[in-house]
């Protein structure tokens, strides 16, 4: 259960977002065309980067007379610390600043200056950032220069600090002891002493001078524009979850499917011809082929699919008006009495019936006045004649048709719970192979409810990207504290594509005429396509 709890959160989630894809393409465009304007609009900055190549100091300790720590990791860290340091530190900017011009200051080569080391490597690197790129490989050849220099003098001071400790211990001997093995070590130290403060000995030196930079190191248009298509992207996904939070319509046949937790009985398209309310030029009902063939295959899913149980009385709903569910019922049982079968259509909605109008049917009575004992049963049934399959001789089929009747009672919710209702279903049931009743929208009314006990099966319709998702749950928890029978849900106005090459082809000249929406909303003109006379 918890797997398709997260299967369903997925295909949900991938949903929203192919929904959505224009709009987090929209984000990816914008976001990367700001981040390129303003690299565009930034002013370029060239790096250049010397080296400074650090020796190990242990050679001039030990040959200062000083003990060594060896070189371990933690030592060599340390002494890569100390570097850095020593780089950083001192009044070299400001040597720096004094030793180039161009209106330098000791502040801009700090704010262009950036110490690195290479761990463990004994490499510091020295990198001045300017917007002219010679002055900033001027900046870090004198800067690395400097210190170079400033080294060299502190350790010429260091071995002459060192040479006069030798001699100072050499002084201090007899002339016994200088010819002895202590003597001789001090003397054979301050020659190397000597020899080192002689020769400049330093254990730092250039490792590498920069030139000119040829490109700028910032702004990194590419990099900027890259990082502002995945910001985009990520902005795009943010907005599309959030519209889809807020967006509490159904979006699409799966996601009907899963609220009810009921299988897909059929998808019903967008359709002026099987909207339309009134005959055509021909006196008829037919649909053409190709929409006829949704409502063929929504009766055969309906048979196959409850194979246990025989489906005489089912009842087509919906949670909220407009989701076609009339609409759906009439062409439902049109399809059905196509087949052969004896059908009848049994309008219950008596607060707003529309099936009187969308089928021309003119009659004084209706099921209010059955149920009220107004008329009897039989002459309040209307048999609307269908257009009959296209063959030679074949004869018309009929659809019966109870509509709720011209006058509309003031306590629909009671006739429908009365015990005539009980009695008016046991006496068609035995006549008919199929009654499709016709009810009010579920989630806004309370009439039909009395009914759900009642049938074979409960058909609910949902129409897509129209139905809100919250009203359907409602519906869906009701049905089933009421124990309703469910048998599939129907998505109507569903943008699925045609059947390829099983698709119907036969054309028919068009018409324009006015139309209205399922349940009797008034819709724009459309064409409508008409068989041929």
């Amino acid at each position: 259960m918890q797997q398709d709890s997260q299967a369903t959160n997925t295909q949900q989630f991938l949903g929203v977002l192919i929904r959505r894809t224009p709009l987090i393409l929209l984000c990816v465009v914008i976001v990367a065309g700001v981040a390129f304007g303003l690299s565009k609009r930034q002013a370029k900055e060239y790096t250049a980067t010397a080296s400074l190549v650090f020796r190990d100091n242990s050679l001039s300790q030990q040959i200062a007379g000083l003990s060594s720590g060896g070189s371990s990791s933690s030592t060599l860290l340390a002494e890569e610390a100390n570097d850095l340091e020593l780089v950083k530190g001192g009044d070299l900017a400001s040597k720096t600043a004094a030793l180039l011009g161009h209106g330098l200051t000791e502040e801009k080569v700090r704010d262009g200056l950036s110490v690195a080391g290479r761990s463990e490597s004994g490499i510091v690197e020295i990198s001045s950032t300017s917007r002219s790129p010679t002055l900033a490989a001027e900046i870090a050849n004198t800067y690395s220069h400097l210190f170079v220099a400033g080294q060299q003098s502190a350790n010429s001071h260091y071995f002459k600090s060192a040479l006069a400790l030798v001699h100072k211990q050499l002084s201090r001997l007899s002339p016994q002891q200088r010819v002895g093995p202590d003597g001789l070590q001090l003397q054979d130290r301050a020659q190397t002493l000597s020899l080192l403060s002689e020769l400049s000995y330093n254990d730092v030196q250039v490792g590498q001078e920069p030139l000119a930079p040829t490109s700028p190191s910032s702004p990194k248009t590419s990099k900027n524009t890259a990082l502002g298509a995945v910001l985009g992207f990520l902005i795009g996904i943010g907005i599309a979850l959030a519209l889809g939070r807020f967006d509490r319509r159904i979006k699409s046949p799966e996601e009907l499917e899963a609220i009810y937790g009921l299988p897909l009985l059929g998808a019903v398209p967008q359709s002026t011809a099987i909207s339309r309310a009134a005959r055509d030029n021909t006196g008829k009902y037919a649909l053409p082929p190709a929409d006829a063939e949704a409502f063929s295959l929504i009766r055969a899913h309906m048979r196959f699919l409850n194979v246990d149980t025989r489906l005489r009385t089912v009842m087509i709903a919906s949670a909220a008006p407009g989701d076609g569910k009339t609409t759906i019922a009439r062409h439902l049982a049109e399809a059905a009495a196509r087949s052969g079968s004896r059908v009848l259509l049994l309008e219950v909605d008596l607060r707003h019936p529309t099936l009187a109008g969308q089928l021309d049917v003119q009659t004084t009575s209706g099921l209010s006045d059955v149920l009220t004992g107004s008329a009897p049963l039989g002459t309040a049934i209307r048999s609307v004649s269908l257009e009959s399959i296209p063959a030679e001789g074949a004869a018309d089929r009929f659809v019966d048709v109870l509509v709720a009747g011209p006058l509309l009672p003031p306590n629909p919710g009671e006739l429908i719970e009365s015990r005539a209702m009980d009695a008016v279903l046991e006496q068609v049931k035995p006549t008919y192979d199929l009654i499709v009743i016709d009810t009010p929208p579920l989630a806004v009314v309370s009439d039909a409810f009395a009914l759900l006990t009642k049938v074979d099966g409960v058909v609910i319709v949902g129409w897509i990207g129209r139905s809100r998702r919250d009203v359907a749950e409602r519906l869906h928890q009701a049905l089933d504290v009421a124990g309703a029978p469910l048998v599939g849900v129907i998505a109507n106005g569903s943008k699925l594509g045609g059947s390829g090459k099983y698709a119907y082809t036969q054309r028919s000249p068009v018409s324009s005429v006015a139309v209205e929406s399922h349940d009797g909303d008034v819709a724009d003109e459309a064409l409508v396509r008409a068989p041929k006379v």
